[in-house]
């Protein structure tokens, strides 16, 4: 069952079927040879960062056009579910990530531009997405491309006062070309986000600094598409989108917990149980 959210969707959705099955298995066999990796952030995203790749940039495998959409994950811990979606498309090998974590491997825990080509910007630091992908977005108008920046940021990452700052300059250049995503998964690495720092009302704070706020299902490929795909506000509002995710989704005994927030060494037991668990899903 997906997580009820205001205006949501609940019950089992298009997140259960095949295509998200196979990449929850391939984030498992990756963590599985590696014995670690941020299981609970990527699978929040999963959904999210599959759909951008594959029905809503514009180009994004093609590094030399100018005019390409931008995809920054502000939340560079997740980025097994990037990996995964990246291997999905084509734009890296079957056998690169089989060396994750690894001594020297060009795929480590959170993304870096310098060894991987469809990394815009290497992330992991906490609140730097939203302010390189303002600073694209305004690149790119003053220089008349039809690029978007989409920029993927989790809700406990709302705690950095830099994000506020990168809104407020958004609204007042008007980059009607950005769009930042909150993966709403109501979890940080310590706890509840509701219980380390409130957010709400957090509609209100975004429709208070400018943006144009929409809300999806965060698990639901065909309204993560459909919303993702909605024309960018033609008053020069940016936009935000409040996706309502749960961490760990697809692995019973992972979803909702802090304690595979992130694993520096994972069992083989806990392996185990994790691929019982999707077979059963």
């Amino acid at each position: 069952m997906t997580e009820d959210w205001e205006g949501g969707v609940t019950g089992r959705t298009l997140f259960d079927q095949a295509p998200r099955k196979l990449l929850t298995k391939r984030i498992l066999e990756i963590v599985s040879r590696a014995g670690r990796g941020h299981i609970g952030p990527a699978l929040s995203i999963l959904d999210i960062v599959d759909v951008l790749y594959g029905n809503v940039m514009n180009n994004p495998q093609e590094l030399d056009d100018v005019n390409r959409d931008r995809f920054i994950l502000s939340k560079g811990h997740g980025c097994l579910a990037l990996y995964a979606v990246l291997e999905k498309y084509g734009l890296i090998g079957k056998e690169d990530l089989e060396s994750f974590c690894s001594f020297d491997s060009a795929f480590g825990g959170h993304p870096e531009n310098f060894r991987l080509p469809h990394i815009e910007f290497s992330t992991g630091a906490l609140g730097h997405g939203p302010s390189l992908g303002t600073g694209l977005a305004i690149g790119s108008k003053l220089l008349k491309r039809s690029s978007r920046v989409y920029v993927l940021l989790g809700d406990g990452e709302l705690n950095e006062g830099s994000i506020w700052e990168a809104a407020m300059h958004a609204h007042k250049h008007k980059v009607n070309n950005l769009c930042f995503i909150v993966d709403k998964n109501r979890m940080q690495a310590s706890g509840l986000v509701d219980t380390v720092v409130p957010l709400s009302p957090l509609i209100d704070k975004w429709k208070a600094f400018g943006f144009d706020v929409l809300e999806v299902n965060g698990h639901d490929i065909l309204e993560i598409e459909k919303c993702l795909n909605t024309p960018l506000n033609q008053f020069g509002k940016p936009r935000v989108v409040l996706a309502h995710t749960v961490k760990g989704k697809g692995f019973k005994s992972a979803e909702n917990s802090t304690l595979w927030h992130h694993k520096a060494k994972i069992t083989k037991n806990e392996i185990d149980l994790l691929r019982k668990e999707l077979l059963i899903i």
